[in-house]
């Protein structure tokens, strides 16, 4: 069984705002090396529960936080930016299931650090569905037949999860008090929850299926503010919904969609608000 593990790291124990996150704060360098422990508890269960290969994607910020001499020494790891297809880069259909560690509730919605890729996002659809990076990274790997088996991170990730992926397992390491205040494990109670789940998760991998997104979807981003909306549509095929900060874009299917939205998202990083 080949195994895929895409790890963000709002989600990851113990991380509780941005000091955590943001390499140029403080709190990073603990941050990241809870983060690689983190992962090495899935990577460790998977194998010793009989998964042959474990690739891992780093998929927070410029994607090159986890600590690779600590990684367990069998794992891949894909690491750093650019990547065409982002937190679910090196994805395709030969993996038999994938895991979400240190993942964090979409844009708008209660829950540790929550946001949906960028901060100036408010909400993110696939047709009429609500998705943030969870969604869509579902979505993607459904688009591959590739279930996502277990989803780790924040309460509200969980629920998250839970509503969207019928039968997934979810690890919930923090307990969401405000965006910027938890509840937490430790990390050595986390690495057990961890290892627990990830077993549970391997165990009852017929249980979830993939899922598929839908054929030709509509992508729709709404932004924080018209200047990011003007940006974003600049990207050929895409357009403001009127009155509104609403960008449409119609993909022939959702690894065009997926692109899509990182084109525009990084459009609209360059607005200013002066």
């Amino acid at each position: 069984m080949k195994l895929y593990v895409s790890v963000d790291m709002e989600g990851i124990t113990g991380l509780a705002d941005y000091t955590h996150v943001d390499s140029s704060k403080h709190n990073y360098e603990r941050g990241r090396q809870i983060m690689t422990d983190e992962a090495n508890y899935v990577i460790a269960e998977a194998f010793e529960k009989g998964c042959q290969e474990v690739l891992v994607n780093d998929s927070h910020s410029k994607m090159n936080n986890l600590l690779i001499e600590k990684l367990h020494p069998e794992t891949q790891l894909i690491t750093g930016d650019v990547k065409p297809y982002s937190m679910v880069q090196g994805l395709d259909s030969s993996f038999s299931g994938a895991m979400f560690v240190g993942y964090h509730a979409r844009a708008s919605m209660k829950g540790v650090m929550s946001h949906s890729m960028i901060f100036g996002v408010r909400q993110m659809y696939i047709n009429d569905v609500a998705v943030g990076e969870m969604g869509f990274n579902a979505y993607v790997a459904g688009y591959h037949g590739v279930p996502v088996l277990m989803v780790a991170g924040d309460d509200q990730a969980a629920l998250e999860a839970e509503r969207l992926i019928p039968n997934v397992t979810t690890a919930v390491v923090k307990e969401t008090i405000t965006r910027s205040a938890v509840k937490s494990l430790t990390p050595v109670k986390a690495g057990e929850l961890l290892k627990e789940k990830t077993a549970l998760a391997l165990k009852n991998k017929d249980l979830v299926k993939p899922l598929v997104p839908p054929d030709q979807p509509t992508l729709r981003i709404e932004f924080a503010n018209y200047g990011q909306a003007e940006w974003a549509a600049l990207m050929p095929g895409a357009e403001i919904e009127e009155n509104t900060t609403i960008v449409r874009f119609q993909a022939k299917d959702i690894l065009e969609a997926y692109r899509a939205m990182l084109v525009m998202i990084e459009l609209a990083m360059r607005t200013t608000f002066c």
